[in-house]
């Protein structure tokens, strides 16, 4: 689908939206790719729990992705 990948500057965000984008673009169902961002996640930052990373994951995708916006988000403090 040619989507340019903006300069995210939280690696785990990072992760976490290009992941997304890429098991969409290859047939994942909407769900099963939240899901798997969601583990993702919790990779990253294992100290968190189940609901926040549904959270944090739910408002990157819906910041990067369904909004198409490039500027930074609130989310974890990592870098």
């Amino acid at each position: 689908m040619g989507h340019e990948v903006p300069r995210i500057a939280r690696s785990c965000e990072r992760a976490v939206i290009t992941a997304y984008r890429e098991l969409r673009e290859h047939g994942s169902p909407d769900l099963a790719a939240f899901q798997a961002c969601t583990a993702l996640y919790r990779i990253h930052h294992p100290e968190a729990s189940l609901n926040e990373a549904r959270r944090l994951v739910a408002e990157w995708v819906d910041h990067h992705v369904v909004r198409g916006d490039r500027g930074p988000t609130e989310g974890c403090a990592c870098r």
